[in-house]
C-alpha cells in the first residue's frame, strides 16, 4: 500500500512538538505492515539545504498563484516530498512564527498551498506515482481532503488531530484566495462562528478521524474539551477513533542515547545518578539528597505551567530541585522565573527547547511533571518512563491511559508507573508532588517504580497496527465502491 502523509513538521528535520515525533516515527513502524509512506513537508530552510541537492520531481505552475518545485529526500529511513516554494517557506523563524515570535502573516496561504499540493499529488499530478490513501495531520494539512472532494477524487483520507485547540480559524473573505467556492461557507462545511476553520473543513470531509488517545476521543465530544467543535465531532462520531501515540524506541533508548554522558538500562540504572549530578551542575543547582523534578513542555496554560509556578515551593520544602525547559506564554515564563529567583540554587528555568538537553533531562531527572489541563496523548511521559524518570501527571486525556497511579493496590501489584492527580488544580498538583517526594525517600519503592516505568511498552508497534487496520478498511471500502 502507498500512503501520502501531509504534515507541517517532521522529526528529525523540523520539530516544535509531539506532532513531529509522530510523523517521523509512524512511517517507519508502518513499513513492517507493508505500507510505504511518502511524507509531503514544506521546504523550510533547514530542509532545503538537503533537498536542493536532488533534482526536482515536478513543477507546480500555479498553487494559489505560487510556483513551486517538488523534490525528493530520504533521511533516517523516511521518504519525503519537499514542497520548495521559497516565497512561502524559505524565511527566518519557525514553521509557524517569525523570528520575533509572531505568527507568519500568511499562514492561511502557506498551509492552504501545502494542502492543495497534497491534494494534487493524491489526485495523480506526480507522474508514475499515486497513493492509495492520504493521511493528514492537524489544521495545517486538513484542507487536503477539502480540495480532494472539490476535485471529485475518491481517494480515502485519514485526518489525525494532535491538539483540537489549534483550528486554523480565518476570515471567510479568504475563501476565493484559497481557491474554494462560496458553498463551503456553510455549517455543514467550513463555516465556524462567522469565520472559516481549516480543521473543521477537514473534519467534515475526511473518511476517518483519529485522535491520539481513546480517552481524548471521548473527552472532545463534550463542550468542556471540544473547543467549539464538539457538535461537529458528534455528527462524525462513527468515523472517530482514538489511537494512543507510540514512541521511537531507537531515538529514545537510554542504553544507546548519544546525548547521555552516562548510558544505562534496567540492569545499570545506578548510572542515572551520574547524569543527575551533571544536570545539577549544568543548571547551577545545589546538590542534595532530594529528588530532581523536571518539566519539558510548552510553557502554557494548557500544560498547567502556571500551577507549577504556584506550587513549586512544595518541591524545595522537601529537599528537591526543579528544572523547567520550554517556552510559550511570556507571563507564565516570567512567573516561573520569579519562583526560581525566590529559591536560588533550587530551581532553574531555561526558555527554549533543544533535543540534546531534553534527552539529558530525562536521563538525569528523578521525576517529570505534566500537570496538563487537557492532554490529547502526551509523549513526554512516555519518553520519561523509558528513562526511569517517574511521571507526575494530571488525570486527563492520554496521561490517564499511559500512567498507572502509585496507589496501594498498584504498588502491591507492582504495576504502578507514576503519580496521578485530580481534579486538575494547584492543590491537587501539590499533593501529587508531596506523594512523589515521600516515595522517593523509600529507595526500594522508588527503584521499583522506575523499573516498572521502564518496562512499559509504548513502542509504535501496537499503534501502527491500529493505523494499518484503518488504512486497510478504507482502501477496501473504496475498492468495493468503485468495482
Amino acid at each position: 500500500m502507498h500512503v501520502l502523509a501531509v504534515t507541517s513538521e517532521i522529526y528529525p528535520l523540523v520539530k516544535t512538538g509531539g506532532l513531529a515525533d509522530v510523523t517521523g516515527a509512524l512511517p517507519k513502524a508502518l513499513a513492517t505492515f507493508g505500507i510505504e509512506t511518502h511524507t509531503l513537508i514544506p521546504g523550510y530552510p533547514s530542509i532545503l539545504a538537503l533537498a536542493r541537492l536532488h533534482p526536482p520531481l515536478m513543477e507546480f505552475d500555479d498553487l494559489l498563484g505560487e510556483k513551486a518545485t517538488l523534490r525528493h529526500l530520504e533521511i533516517d529511513g523516511i521518504s519525503l516530498f519537499v514542497l520548495d516554494a521559497p516565497n512561502l517557506y524559505d524565511r527566518p523563524g519557525g514553521p509557524y512564527v517569525d523570528e520575533n515570535g509572531y505568527d507568519h502573516h500568511d499562514n492561511w496561504k502557506r498551509f492552504a498551498v501545502l494542502s492543495l499540493a497534497g491534494a494534487e499529488i493524491a489526485a495523480g499530478a506526480l507522474p508514475g506515482w499515486r497513493p492509495d490513501l492520504v493521511h493528514t495531520h492537524d489544521w495545517q494539512s486538513a484542507l487536503t481532503s477539502v480540495y480532494l472532494r472539490q476535485m471529485g477524487s475518491p481517494v480515502p483520507v485519514v485526518l489525525t488531530i494532535h491538539n483540537l485547540a489549534f483550528q486554523g480559524q480565518y476570515s471567510s473573505d479568504l475563501l476565493p484566495l484559497i481557491g474554494l467556492p462560496p458553498e463551503v461557507y456553510s455549517v455543514d462545511s467550513m463555516e465556524y462562528f462567522g469565520d472559516i476553520s481549516y480543521l473543521k473543513g477537514g473534519l467534515m470531509t475526511a473518511d476517518h478521524i483519529t485522535v491520539v488517545s481513546p480517552t481524548y476521543a471521548r473527552e472532545i465530544l463534550s463542550p468542556t474539551f471540544g473547543m467549539g467543535l464538539d457538535g461537529v465531532l458528534n455528527t462524525r462520531i462513527d468515523r472517530l477513533q482514538g489511537i494512543v501515540n507510540g514512541i521511537d524506541n531507537e531515538v529514545w533508548d537510554p542504553s544507546t542515547d548519544p546525548y547521555l554522558p552516562f548510558r544505562f538500562d534496567m540492569k545499570t540504572l545506578r548510572n542515572k545518578k551520574n547524569n543527575k549530578a551533571l544536570l545539577l551542575e549544568r543548571f547551577n543547582l545545589q546538590p542534595g539528597d532530594g529528588p530532581l523534578f523536571s518539566a519539558v513542555t510548552r510553557v502554557t496554560w494548557q500544560k498547567g505551567m502556571d500551577m507549577l509556578a504556584e506550587v513549586a515551593d512544595e518541591i524545595f520544602y522537601r529537599g528537591g530541585r526543579l528544572i523547567v525547559l520550554g517556552q510559550g506564554d511570556h507571563a507564565i515564563e516570567n512567573a516561573l522565573k520569579e519562583t526560581a529567583a525566590r529559591f536560588p540554587g533550587k530551581m532553574a528555568v531555561s526558555v527554549g527547547y533543544n533535543e540534546p538537553t531534553a534527552h539529558l533531562i530525562h536521563g538525569g531527572s528523578d521525576s517529570i511533571i505534566q500537570p496538563s489541563r487537557f492532554e490529547p496523548c502526551g509523549l513526554t511521559q512516555l519518553y520519561a518512563m523509558r528513562y526511569g524518570c517517574v511521571p507526575v501527571v494530571s488525570r486527563t486525556g492520554g496521561l490517564s491511559e499511559t500512567i498507572i497511579d502509585a496507589n496501594d493496590a498498584a504498588l502491591s501489584a507492582r504495576a504502578a508507573t507514576g503519580f496521578q492527580f485530580h481534579p486538575v488544580r494547584p492543590e491537587g498538583l501539590r499533593q501529587a508532588l508531596r506523594r512523589a517526594a515521600d516515595a522517593y525517600q523509600d529507595k526500594r519503592k522508588w527503584a521499583r517504580l522506575q523499573l516498572q516505568a521502564m518496562r512499559a511498552d509504548y513502542s509504535w508497534d501496537r499503534s501502527a497496527e491500529s493505523y494499518a487496520e484503518v488504512y486497510g478498511r478504507l482502501t477496501e471500502q473504496r475498492f468495493q465502491a468503485t468495482h
